[in-house]
């Protein structure tokens, strides 16, 4: 209807011109001046709706700008989902973050917290800024983030402008800056915290502004972490034994083969120790399997104390146990071994019932040649243990040129 208006209004000035053309005197100055008022008219709408859809083409630019700019964060998300995929821990995953991050929010400081294996606090895991000011604290306690507490994110704003105050913080927010925490939850787990800072005058604007992107980072994440967790336990259950949680008897099998190749060409000796728990099944039927089976976990808990983070414990069967000690002689293994051997005993008083282990060893190459007797000959020297009365350390004869053949010596008795 605007448009017709127009159009009739221009189609007047026209008529009024001719017609100002075609008389003479008063009329004739009447008509060029309402062609000339309808022109000025027509020229001040034409001014307003090429002002509008000037108006309605930037509007139509911002639109596609944004349109743009949204489809390339969700090229990047997708990008950074495939990325995470193939991350095998937790530092791949942080670096992952890291780089998607410095893509998505340029101007924002970030740090990735993440809850240590006690879940009693978060340790600091990534970060990253542009300012050298930036410094997040080294853990955080569950118990002082509102965000956890909250379980959802939480907006930490220290600057009083404009009339408005600043909001709860946490005890640890970072310095002046403002931030924003997103708790990264998966499969009704928390695994950690994302923050992500900004010292700009309307940081709790920008901070509003980027919650979005910020809760897609945090799920992406934590659903990342969880994979790699759910991958790690896996993984820990096809090695370890679930009761003691020492190494299971495959794992040791494999490790065995590769300590004794790699001694033999390092040229240094290997020992094995075979470990029984004397009287064992009496002690289940006097006091029941669960008094049992926390003996086992006692006497896995003193080995693992005891012995090197280099050395191999396993469950080899039952009550039997096996270590694997490299870089240890046949004399060094036999000490070792009678230590471990009263600490066993000393867990009697703690259970109220006689606990005992017999000891057999065998080395390589002092008393073997290699991973296909060294196991039956510590299990040989452990059965002269038991023959000898338990309770005690035998090592395995040593080899005797042309004459590998021996009974088991008793190297310890108590």
């Amino acid at each position: 209807m605007a448009r017709m208006a127009v159009h009739a209004v221009q189609f007047a000035c026209a008529i009024s011109a001719v017609a100002s053309f075609l008389t003479h005197g008063t009329l004739s100055r009447a008509l060029a001046g309402f062609a000339a008022v309808t022109a000025v008219f027509t020229l001040s709408v034409g001014i307003r709706y090429g002002r509008r859809a000037v108006a309605e083409l930037d509007g139509h630019l911002t639109l596609v700008a944004q349109a743009s700019a949204a489809r390339a964060q969700v090229e990047e998300l997708f990008a950074m989902t495939d990325m995470l995929q193939a991350a095998d821990d937790k530092e791949d995953a942080g670096a992952v973050l890291m780089a998607s991050a410095r893509r998505l929010l340029p101007d924002l400081d970030g740090a990735l917290y993440l809850f240590n294996n006690s879940r009693d606090r978060l340790d600091l895991a990534q970060s990253w800024s542009q300012r050298q000011a930036f410094a997040p604290a080294p853990t955080l306690f569950p118990e002082t983030c509102w965000a956890l507490k909250r379980g959802k994110p939480h907006v930490n704003d220290r600057q009083v402008s404009g009339g408005q105050v600043g909001t709860l913080c946490c005890p640890h927010a970072i310095g002046k800056a403002s931030s924003i925490e997103v708790p990264m939850m998966a499969r009704g787990q928390v695994f950690g915290l994302l923050v992500l800072a900004s010292e700009a005058a309307d940081a709790r604007e920008q901070l509003h502004d980027v919650t979005r992107i910020a809760r897609a980072l945090a799920d992406s994440i934590s659903l990342a972490l969880s994979n790699i967790a759910l991958r790690e336990k896996l993984r820990t259950q096809s090695l370890r034994d679930p009761l003691t949680g020492l190494y299971n008897r495959r794992y040791m099998e494999d490790a065995l083969e590769r300590y004794i190749n790699l001694a033999q060409r390092t040229g240094t000796s290997i020992s094995v120790l075979m470990i029984d728990l004397d009287n064992f099944k009496r002690l289940n039927d006097d006091h029941g399997h669960a008094k049992g089976d926390a003996v086992l976990r006692d006497v896995a808990g003193q080995l693992v104390s005891t012995l090197r983070p280099s050395d191999v414990i396993a469950r080899y069967g039952g009550e039997e146990l096996l270590v694997i000690m490299p870089k240890c002689s046949l004399e060094h293994a036999a000490a070792k071994a009678e230590l471990l051997r009263q600490r066993v005993e000393a867990l009697s008083a703690a259970h109220g019932a006689q606990v005992s282990a017999s000891f057999g060893i065998a080395t390589v190459p002092e008393t073997a040649t290699g991973a296909g007797d060294v196991v039956a000959m510590a299990d040989s020297a452990l059965y002269a243990a038991k023959q000898a009365g338990k309770n005690r350390v035998v090592t395995a004869p040593r080899r005797v040129r042309g004459d590998d053949k021996g009974a088991p010596r008793l190297a310890a008795a108590n």
